[in-house]
């Protein structure tokens, strides 16, 4: 492979689920690197990014040229594969994958939750890397995807990306380089913590804009959506500390700040708190919001669902995660989009455990 631009190594990349955030990262990507394709199943997506070229709009308004193709159209092998797609289809992803990657590839994983383990084990733990995007988007149509997120904090934190066993390996180098070009990224040294930091965020937000059809935005102007996306996540660190977990930071936060006390003496404080943390993210609406709108199955049993199960497993109660997953369930089954003023009942009242 040939060295380009400050040292960033030439590779063949795949970004593989080229949905709202994939459409973003493979049109950066194609900027630097010669060899970029954006796969998706959704064929009129792809006919529009080759004929139009991917169209960032939102925060930012940018045109890129690149690269798309459905995954019946891969060939060869790639040195780098950028897994997006939904969890709920990882089986089927994998499959049509392993062909197209040699033992030296390697396979980043920005999916939501915290799927390695999984990943792992189906293509071999060498050449599975781990990492959490630290961005918001939305799609729009055919083509188009809005970033979300303002424009200077995805700059400054994009990305969080760390071999499984927390080593600094000269690959984690070359592709921290790569999506620098991005936007800020760094390396960890506790995936896990990582990993599980994210997912609080998801838990909190994605989990809460679901249930509620509505952006982040409104949950932070609602009193009752706030102290409930507030409870979500201390449920998360509570779940994840009792199965040994140790949280890090995102956005140059450390999310233990979501903590509550056990008399809540501190819950107002940390309902702020999150308000200025999630405030960039105010237009975000949750990728699980905009699966329930196009009637298709949502992740929400590898977000929330984990910490529901894990808490079961470990002793730990989890009410407003219940409650959430029972929502968002409801609403998968009935083929509809969640109504704020109808749902928020369910959480106006201080949660109980669910009997």
């Amino acid at each position: 492979m040939n060295i380009h631009m400050k040292g960033i190594v030439i590779m063949r990349i795949a970004v593989m689920g080229a949905g709202s955030i994939g459409t973003i990262i493979g049109a950066y990507l194609s900027q630097i690197n010669e060899d970029v394709e954006l796969i998706d199943v959704n064929k009129e997506h792809v006919q529009a990014l080759n004929e139009k070229g991917a169209t960032i709009v939102g925060t930012l308004n940018k045109n890129i040229p690149v690269k798309a193709i459905t995954p019946e159209e891969m060939t060869g092998t790639y040195d780098l594969v950028l897994l997006l797609t939904k969890q709920v289809f990882n089986e089927q992803v994998l499959h049509n994958l392993e062909p197209h990657l040699r033992e030296d590839s390697a396979l980043l994983s920005l999916q939501n939750g915290v799927p390695e383990e999984t990943l792992a084990h189906a293509l071999g733990k060498e050449r599975v890397i781990g990492g959490s995007v630290e961005f918001g988007a939305t799609w729009i149509e055919p083509g188009v995807s809005e970033l979300t997120t303002a424009a200077s904090s995805f700059k400054q934190n994009a990305f969080q990306i760390g071999e499984l066993n927390g080593c600094k390996t000269e690959r984690i180098e070359q592709i921290q380089r790569l999506l620098n070009h991005i936007g800020h990224t760094e390396i960890s040294d506790n995936l896990i913590g990582t990993k599980w930091s994210k997912l609080l965020v998801n838990v909190a937000m994605s989990g809460m804009s679901a249930a509620l059809g509505c952006t982040y935005g409104d949950i932070l102007n609602d009193e009752t959506a706030i102290r409930s996306a507030v409870m979500l996540a201390d449920e998360t660190l509570k779940t994840g500390a009792a199965d040994g977990v140790e949280f890090t930071e995102l956005a140059g936060v450390h999310v233990g700040i979501f903590s509550i006390e056990k008399d809540k003496s501190n819950l107002q404080k940390v309902m702020e708190i999150a308000k200025k943390a999630f405030a960039p993210q105010a237009r975000l609406r949750a990728s699980m919001l905009q699966d329930l709108g196009k009637k298709r199955k949502t992740e929400i049993d590898y977000i929330n669902g984990v910490i529901s199960t894990k808490g079961k497993e470990l002793g730990i109660a989890t009410p407003y995660n219940d409650i959430v997953v029972q929502l968002v369930k409801q609403a998968e089954n009935n083929k509809i989009i969640p109504q704020f003023e109808k749902n928020i009942e369910a959480f106006t009242e201080e949660v109980t455990v669910m009997s």
